[in-house]
């Protein structure tokens, strides 16, 4: 393919990137951009393009030795719910930046560790940079077709390394504060993962099911060739050691590598995202593995006897069969896996650089004097440079220092330089007496182990026979061999540099830290590390200091850096948190601590130490003095954790209180209106009955039809009044739970045809005209006499409020697979909506009825209720398409005991 081509598809796609990050920043808060998916995805910055092509070359070189550097990985992921969980709550908590900030905060701010740690990571990641680069001008020749050109104007990586330089330092630093979310930046990185797993995914598709017949179709060929069975075995004892150690140092880089630190803690926004990320990122390591053997071995099928680096198999294999789209795609896949990693790392990078080497020895006493607006800009300026900056040095080692190794070597160089920030990184985490003169002491002795072991032989040439160095060993000491120090042999060059350095920075750390204590901070930060669930809410409180501080001191600090309104906001959230006076004069240590933590950001933990340290009067604590304040401090905390307890059951119990007032203050009011109701409901027929036997005890002569008339009456009445207490009894016995119901399968049409017989002759008299429908076999379990008490009830109304003319009354039945449902629907006037649930309720008659007042207890469809109610169903109304009432119930088919 032609290089202009190539190159404005590269302009294309960058720009896309560009766009995602401007629209990602501007919708932060948008579902799209702020998402465990979205998180968990941007953790694939791991798989760079030593992944990408690095794992293929080793695979098709030595087998299964690629496999370590994800076991790791997958082996701790599980303790991430842990250990991760924690990282990012101390982070949150102390507004940490970086990972230099991190380690240097647990040992007392301290501003020489911070730079230390920096150092060894610049050497560490570097080189790695230049890894990335080094892989982009390697398959963009590939892609092309050209040769590599000494004259760095014509190499078109120079151009793609400038463009990464702008694009990082535009994205990566819009915040002073580096403790802030970078949104735009993640959801690219996100993007990027996915682009680089469905291309790698295709490429390996493509070769397994379409260049060959499938996995089985590569074995067989694949095993056919010289040295298969040598390259595809684990080994003996000696290889499962050097594979241990890989696993280990793997296990490592997912938490110290720069840029896996500030993807997975700086740019959280929730810490339950980490829990899809537990499943979510093994997932994505398992399907970017899965074709790395087939393309691996497939490659040494097609190009058995050639001389070609095996790294980029997956661009010559299609670039082979002339397929320039599926090469195109590989080559982008890589690309993004690349640049990924350097915008990412060259962020972390000069973030850390800005914060623990040029502003705490250098710049801090000049931006003092500064106005906030002046020293914002300079804080972005250095750190945007320094991403400029970073990235360029990255590519000048490319070109002239990293061009005679594998992308496999170089990546676990750095990852074992890394690896020796891990005493003193897990030291803060989980042991107590770790301190600062052990970190320090540790971290220098390993470096310069793994200078010795691995870096010099490296610069020297690692399989250079002319070396005596190498070959004889410093000074002809045969034991100090680097590459055999002491005489271990069996160890590769990568495991054999991590054993020893490290097995030298975890005696140092260890022995140095339990014979020098360290100071009252490092001790009161240790607490604050090893318990920060006990102090999230209120960390401050445990924080030690003892000395004079007034508040405006502090206060003109802070303004000087985050300008009036910021610092006055920040104020007033610390009056609310503690209950502090804003009047109050003097500082205690909780605002000591709380403006170290707003300063952080800006300028680093060792920074803001010495900025505050500046303007207050510290006194000197002993270490059983911390400690005092210490237990003091957690005795605090657990009685304030107890008290809003306390406070809280009280509340949650006065509201149930209070409810239950309300409950039987609403009781009492029904009752005193269903004594009302009955009281009245009984005297009216009670009193039909008394006038009527008066007329007929006081007038012997009266007429003998007029006589039966009265006594029809008082038939009428008594037996009304008998209905009435029959109801009472029933509600009352349904309510109590005394009424007992006798379940029977019956069908239901035919129990709803019993309940309408009786009524027929009231219907025919208002000229109704009755339409049933339903499948005439559906049958239920119910009780058939409580059934058709329902079904008489629920039509009496019906007829009630029919029109005088053309009145028209529906019962539907419907089989809903597990429960019968049945209607009940005529055309009158409807009822209102807000009487849908009142009509249930005793001796309530709906306020939308004829303007003639229906005759009727008030009773009917609260028995109702309580009837469907007990058969497990339910029962509601609602008006009809033609505004008549719709009364509708449920009863299961089968009933459960």
């Amino acid at each position: 393919m032609n290089s202009i081509v190539l190159l404005i598809i590269l302009a294309l796609y960058l720009g896309i990137l560009f766009f995602i990050a401007h629209w990602a920043e501007k919708k932060g808060s948008s579902k799209w951009t702020n998402n465990p998916y979205i998180y968990s995805l941007s953790l694939a910055v791991y798989c760079t393009a030593w992944t990408y092509y690095g794992s293929i070359g080793v695979a098709a070189n030595s087998g299964l030795n690629y496999l370590p550097v994800y076991l790791g990985p997958i082996i701790i992921i599980p303790a991430w719910m842990i250990i991760l969980k924690k990282i990012i709550r101390i982070s949150r908590v102390n507004k940490v930046s970086s990972i230099a900030d991190f380690i240097s905060l647990r040992y007392g701010n301290s501003r020489f560790l911070g730079a230390v740690v920096t150092i060894v990571c610049l050497f560490g990641i570097l080189p790695y940079i230049g890894l990335q680069l080094k892989a982009i001008s390697e398959t963009f020749h590939i892609v092309t077709q050209t040769e590599s050109s000494s004259n760095i104007f014509d190499d078109s990586t120079t151009y793609v390394a400038f463009a990464l330089a702008i694009f990082a330092s535009i994205y990566g630093t819009r915040y002073v504060d580096a403790s802030e979310k970078r949104k735009g930046i993640v959801t690219a990185v996100a993007l990027e993962s996915v682009l680089k797993l469905v291309f790698f995914i295709i490429i390996g598709v493509y070769v397994t099911f379409f260049v060959f017949d499938g996995f089985d179709d590569i074995y067989a060929k694949a095993s056919l060739l010289e040295n298969f069975r040598e390259k595809n075995t684990i080994g003996g004892l000696p290889q499962a050691i050097n594979w241990f150690f890989l696993c280990i140092l793997s296990l490592f880089a997912i938490f110290l590598l720069p840029r896996q630190f500030q993807v997975s803690v700086i740019e959280n926004t929730r810490e339950n995202h980490v829990n899809t990320a537990v499943w979510l990122f093994p997932l994505y390591l398992l399907l970017f593995n899965i074709f790395v053997y087939p393309i691996a071995w497939g490659g040494n099928i097609l190009f058995d006897g050639q001389s070609v680096n095996s790294d980029t198999y997956s661009l010559l294999i299609p670039q082979f069969f002339n397929n320039k789209t599926l090469t195109v795609m590989v080559f982008l896949g890589g690309f993004s896996a690349a640049i990924s990693m350097i915008v990412v790392s060259s962020i972390g990078l000069s973030t850390m650089v800005s914060n623990n080497l040029i502003i705490p020895y250098g710049l801090l006493g000049r931006l003092k004097n500064n106005e906030q607006s002046t020293i914002n800009k300079k804080i972005v300026n250095i750190r945007k440079i320094g991403i400029f900056s970073l990235i360029i040095i990255a590519y000048f080692l490319y070109r002239y220092f990293a061009l005679d190794y594998s992308l496999f070597s170089i990546g676990l160089v750095a990852f074992v330089i890394i690896a020796q920030l891990a005493p003193s990184f897990f030291g803060a985490l989980f042991w107590r007496r770790g301190s600062r003169t052990g970190a320090v002491s540790g971290l220098i002795v390993g470096f310069i182990i793994c200078l010795y072991t691995l870096l010099v032989p490296y610069a020297l040439g690692i399989t250079s026979s002319d070396t005596s160095f190498i070959t004889e060993g410093l000074f002809g000491i045969e034991l100090l061999k680097p590459l055999q120090l002491f005489g271990l042999n069996y160890l590769q060059p990568v495991p054999h540099a991590l054993f020893w350095s490290l097995l030298f920075n975890f005696m140092i750390y260890i022995a140095v830290s339990v014979s020098f204590k360290g100071n009252y901070r490092e001790r009161n930060y240790a607490e604050m590390f090893l318990d920060i669930n006990k102090y999230i809410t209120m960390h401050e409180n445990a924080f030690v200091w003892k000395g004079t501080a007034y508040r405006t001191d502090i206060e003109k600090v802070l303004i000087k850096f985050l300008g009036e309104e910021r610092t006055k906001r920040a104020m007033n959230i610390f009056n609310l948190k503690y209950n502090v006076d804003k009047d109050e004069e003097l500082a205690d240590a909780r605002l000591i601590k709380f403006s170290e933590n707003l300063l952080t950001g800006h300028i680093g933990t060792a920074s803001a130490k010495i900025l505050i340290s500046s303007v207050v009067k510290e006194e000197k604590i002993t270490l059983p003095e911390v400690l005092k304040i210490l237990e003091e401090s957690k005795e605090n905390i657990i009685i304030n954790k107890k008290l809003t307890e306390t406070s809280n059951e009280l509340k949650e119990i006065s509201a149930k209180l209070h409810e239950a007032n309300v409950s039987l203050m609403e009781k009492d009011k029904q009752k005193d209106e269903f004594l009302d109701t009955v009281t009245h409901e009984l005297r009216t027929p009670i009193t039909a009955i008394r006038a009527s036997s008066e007329i007929l005890y006081d007038d012997d002569e009266i007429p003998e039809e007029l006589r039966k008339q009265f006594l029809q009456n008082i038939i009428s009445e008594s037996d009304r009044l008998n209905r009435l207490i029959d109801k009472i009894l029933d509600l009352e016995k349904f309510e109590t739970g005394r009424q007992k119901v006798n379940f029977a399968t019956h069908k239901v049409l035919e129990t709803i045809e019993n309940a309408i017989e009786p009524l027929q002759q009231l219907i025919n008299n208002k000229y109704i005209h009755v339409h049933v429908e339903g499948n005439s076999n559906l049958k239920a379990d119910f009780d058939e006499d409580r059934m058709v008490q329902v079904v008489t009830n629920l039509v009496s109304n019906a007829i009630k409020f029919c029109p005088e003319n053309n009145g028209l009354i529906t019962l539907a039945v419907y089989d809903k697979h597990d429960y019968v449902q049945v209607e009940v629907s005529d055309n009158g006037k409807g009822i209102a909506p807000n009487d849908f649930e009142n009509i249930f309720d005793k001796f309530y008659q709906s306020t939308n009825q004829n303007f003639k007042k229906p005759i009727g207890s008030g009773l009917g469809l609260a028995i109702c209720k309580q009837i469907i109610e007990h058969h497990k169903g339910k029962i509601w109304a609602t008006n009809n398409a033609t505004g008549g009432a719709c009364l509708t119930f449920t009863l299961p088919k089968k009933q459960h005991p």
